[in-house]
This record gives structure tokens, C-alpha cells and sequence, in this order.
């Protein structure tokens, strides 16, 4: 069955969007999180290949393999910095990896990089500044740490999904999502017994639910858009997950939703609409 390739990335940054509201909940160290994140995709998809009878690990490629241990360092990243900053901080300097999606993939993967494309960038870029330009931006220790591994995973980011785009000309989504995940679900695993307290049965399950809704299932719906289109447009119509993290912040933590948030969410839909006609 054949989706919209940006309805798919639509739905996926919907669901990222959960995120912030997941790790705060849970709120277990950075380590254990980032396993339980890359552990139930790994488990589930070894499963599903198990029972097609397909040798996963033999159609893996140096590059798959270097591409996945990229990730686990950006995924732990990620959730350090979610645990060191606010979400509004974080979500500010995660935003800038569409634009360095944009920027390096004319140097990565020789996509072409046209003005339209930097113009409607640097434009949803704009929206997140005026959402956010009303919240106090902390430069205390914990904040700022947090801040810079949140730039690193966003430059990160940026780059495995200019790796994966010709990757997937020769993988299955469900391919890709694993590989995606197992170098991380390796490296982490030795952390959910070194990490103290071990987590509760409540903190578990919430994590594993985590997981699998962010791991396995929009990333099957981002790698499927990403077969479809370029990089770059993917990249630009992600920002609709900071729409998705204000209005399910609004429902789940009853956060307010000001003014400015919906000027900066009204742009970046907009944005989000044309970057569809670029391709």
C-alpha cells in the first residue's frame, strides 16, 4: 500500500512530538532511556525478520553499520539534552538540523541546493524563533551543556538522514528502522543493569510504549517518505513536529499557548505546504 509521502512526514513529526512530554514523565538517566528508545524497534523488527526467514545481518553494509553507530551517539545526545535543559531550549537548537539538512546535502549526497529551498529553511527556522521569543533562554551550567549536545545531535541528525537517502534505494523501511536502532540497542544495553535505581515496573512500560510509537512506528513512516523524496523537503516539513509539541504541551502539561506561538506555528505550516511543491 502506497501513503503520501508528506502526509507520512506529517504523521511521523506528530509523534516525535510526544517526545519531550515522554522523557520528562519517565525521567530515568539518559543511558537507560536512550536503550529502551532503540531497544523495542531492534526486538520487534529481529522478530518480524526472524519470521520471513530473512539473514538481517547479511545484507548489512559497512555503512549501514558506521550510519547506525552515528545514531546511537545522536539519540543519547538527544535525550541528554532533554534531560539538562528545558524543552523549550532544547527544542530551539534541535530545529537547526533541517537547515543543516539543507546545507550539507548539496556536500553529502550531491543533492541540489536551489534558493526556494534555503528561502522556505530559513524561513520555518524564523517561525521557531518567534514561538520561542518569549521564553527565557538560561545559560546556567545544566542549560547549557544541555544545549550544546542538543546542537551536536541536531548536526547529527542532519547528517545520517543525508546517509540513509541513498541507503534506502536498497533497504526495506523496516530495514532501515533496524539498523537504525541495533548498533544503539548494543552499545546501551549494559547500562539498564549499571544504572541505579534499576527502573519501575510504571517507568518500564511508559518507556517501552515510548519506543515503540517513536522508534518503530513514525520512523517507518519517515524512512517510507524518505524513499519518496529529497532530503531537504523532508527536512523542511519536520518542523511541523514543533506545531505537534505545542499543542500536545497545551493538552497533556496544560501549557498556554501565546500569541506568538501561533504566529510561529502558522508560518512554519505554511512553509510545511510549499516545501511540498519544491520537489
Amino acid at each position: 500500500m502506497s501513503f503520501n509521502p508528506y502526509l507520512e512526514v506529517i504523521i511521523a513529526a506528530a509523534i516525535f512530538g510526544t517526545a519531550g512530554i515522554f522523557v520528562k514523565i519517565i525521567d530515568l538517566p539518559a543511558t537507560t532511556i536512550t536503550f529502551f528508545r532503540v531497544a523495542a524497534p531492534t526486538f520487534i523488527l529481529f522478530i518480524y525478520f526472524g519470521l520471513k526467514s530473512q539473514n538481517i545481518f547479511k545484507s548489512a553494509t559497512k555503512m549501514v553499520i558506521f550510519i547506525s553507530l552515528l545514531n546511537a551517539v545522536r539519540m543519547y545526545l538527544w535525550l541528554f539534552a532533554y534531560l539538562h535543559t528545558s524543552v523549550g531550549n532544547a527544542v530551539i537548537i534541535l530545529y537547526t538540523w533541517p537547515v543543516f539538512t539543507v546545507l550539507l546535502g548539496p556536500l553529502i549526497i550531491k543533492e541540489k541546493l536551489t534558493k526556494q529551498k534555503l528561502t522556505l529553511a530559513l524561513i520555518a527556522f524564523i517561525g521557531i524563533v518567534i514561538i520561542f521569543s518569549n521564553k527565557e533562554v538560561s545559560f546556567e551550567n545544566q542549560d547549557f551543556i544541555g544545549m550544546l549536545a542538543m546542537l551536536a545531535s541536531a548536526s547529527l541528525s542532519a547528517v545520517t538522514t543525508l546517509l540513509f537517502k541513498p541507503q534506502s534505494k536498497h533497504y526495506t523501511k523496516q530495514q532501515l528502522v533496524f539498523f537504525q536502532n541495533v548498533a544503539g540497542a548494543i552499545i546501551f544495553l549494559p547500562f539498564l543493569f549499571i544504572n541505579q535505581p534499576y527502573p519501575t515496573f510504571s517507568q518500564a512500560s511508559l518507556a517501552s510504549v515510548y519506543s515503540a510509537l517513536i522508534g518503530l512506528v513514525a520512523f517507518l513512516l519517515w524512512f517510507s517518505a524518505l524513499k519518496k523524496i529529497k532530503a531537504s523537503t523532508l527536512a523542511i516539513i519536520s518542523y511541523t513536529e514543533v506545531v505537534s509539541a505545542i499543542i500536545l504541551g497545551a493538552l497533556v502539561l496544560k501549557e498556554s499557548i501565546t500569541s506568538t506561538m501561533a504566529v510561529g506555528g502558522a508560518i512554519i505550516l505554511i512553509v510545511s505546504y510549499f516545501a511540498r511543491k519544491t520537489e
